[in-house]
This record gives C-alpha cells, sequence and structure tokens, in this order.
C-alpha cells in the first residue's frame, strides 16, 4: 500500500555509455552533411594528384636488390621501422644470397643477426621456413603470382602485396599497413578496421593501375606529415579534400 505523499519513483532504462571516438564520428559525419562534403569516389583522384606532386619520387623504402631480398626485408620489417631493417641486412644480405644460403642457416645464429627487428624467433622460423619452401616448390626463386606467396610461410596478402607490386610491377592488390590504415580512415576512403576489409574497399575506390603507387604515396604521406599523433595540417597538400583536416580550406 503506497503511502500518502510519496511518489514512487521510475527507473531510467539503462543508456550505453557512448565513447569518445563513437561521439566525434558522429559529429563528424553530421558536419560532413551540412557542408556537403563530396564523397570519396570524387575525391581520390585529386588526392593521388596532389600526393604525386608533393611526393614525386616516392619508392619502397627497404633497401633491395632482388625479389628475395625484398622478401626476407619486408618479412622483418613487421612491428619494426624500415630504417632498422635497412641497418640489419646491409650485413645480412651480403651473407645470405640465395633461397639456399637462408635454408642452411644456423636458426641461433640467425636469430642474433636479426634480433634487433623485434620478434627476431617468429621471424627466424618464418623466413627460413619460407627460403626451404622456395627450394621445394619453386626451384629458389620467388614466385610472381598471390596465391603462390601467400602459401609461403610469413607470407601474408600486406607482404605478398609489396613484393608483386614493387618488384614485379603487378598490381594485385593494396598494401595496407598503420599509414595506409589510418590514413585510408582519416580521409573517408573506409570505415573498417580490419586490414583485409580495407583493401577491398580501397581496390573499389583506387584505380588499378594506382594501387602500389597509392601504398607508397601514403607511407611517405603519413611518415612526413599525416603523423598518427600530431598531423600537420596546416602544411598537408590534401587538407581541402580531407574531411578530417582542422586546417582553413583552401
Amino acid at each position: 500500500m503506497r503511502r500518502a505523499g510519496v511518489t514512487k519513483r521510475r527507473r531510467a532504462a539503462p543508456v550505453r555509455a557512448q565513447s569518445r571516438a563513437e561521439a566525434r564520428a558522429r559529429q563528424k559525419g553530421k558536419a560532413l552533411k551540412r557542408r556537403g562534403f563530396p564523397p570519396a569516389a570524387e575525391r581520390i583522384g585529386g588526392i593521388v594528384a596532389r600526393l604525386r606532386r608533393r611526393y614525386p619520387d616516392a619508392r619502397c623504402a627497404l633497401d633491395h636488390t632482388s625479389a628475395l631480398e625484398l622478401l626476407v626485408a619486408t618479412i622483418l620489417s613487421a612491428q619494426c621501422t624500415d630504417v632498422r631493417v635497412n641497418l640489419v641486412t646491409k650485413d645480412l644480405f651480403r651473407k645470405y644470397r640465395t633461397a639456399a644460403d637462408y635454408a642452411a642457416a644456423d636458426p641461433t645464429v640467425f636469430e642474433q643477426e636479426i634480433k634487433s627487428t623485434g620478434f627476431f624467433r617468429n621471424k627466424t622460423k618464418s623466413i627460413l621456413g619460407m627460403a626451404r619452401a622456395l627450394l621445394e616448390r619453386h626451384g629458389g626463386q620467388v614466385p610472381d603470382t598471390l596465391a603462390a606467396l601467400v602459401t609461403l610461410p610469413g607470407v601474408g596478402r600486406k607482404t605478398a602485396n609489396v613484393v608483386l607490386g614493387t618488384w614485379f610491377g603487378k598490381n594485385d592488390g593494396v598494401v595496407v599497413d598503420t599509414h595506409v590504415t589510418r590514413l585510408s580512415r582519416r580521409l573517408g576512403f573506409t570505415k573498417k578496421k580490419d586490414a583485409v576489409k580495407i583493401e577491398q574497399d580501397l581496390m573499389e575506390l583506387v584505380p588499378r593501375k594506382d594501387w602500389t603507387d597509392f601504398s607508397h604515396l601514403l607511407i611517405h604521406h603519413g611518415r612526413q606529415i599525416c603523423d598518427a599523433r600530431k598531423p600537420k595540417c596546416e602544411i598537408c597538400p590534401v587538407n581541402a579534400l580531407c574531411p578530417s583536416s582542422t586546417a582553413d580550406r583552401r
């Protein structure tokens, strides 16, 4: 029985806390709609053209003189800077010249030779296993197809795309590393976080002839201007075409 003068309070339905990221994304989406920002398909050509003018010599930053060297360097580059990899491979490539050389390497010794690149035990297993697979299946030569490359130990789509695009000149996919992931999301090319799904979005958006160059351009831009923590929007050549830019529109 309800006592006089006492009002029964209704229990409010639980509300899921909105994350800061969700709030920012929602605000950004509303702002873009208000000012009619062009869709990605209408901006991609201008962005690629501007980045090409800014980075005319954009290329793979990993030093190599053969498909095998590039394959090894790319495996070593996982969770490691290209500068560090190039320091390590300078001596490594003088000692190991063929797939047979890697296959015959002492794992304990090899681990110490690449230790500074991090995750050296897994990388040793991948590189030596990859070399043995090249000898057993491909006569010691690096294959030039995505289907064959991804069956090698330690070689996924990203590594295969690096070798195919940079060495063989084949645009079979888009290299999606941390820079490409970050910039693709900032530029409004994708909302995905998974590398494979991001690559699918980019392959639909970017002309196939530009796939390899596109990755190099975004990687250079990510290192020089579109920094993860503090992007230099005020000097960015594509700030007028970027929905995330904080600079005045040019």
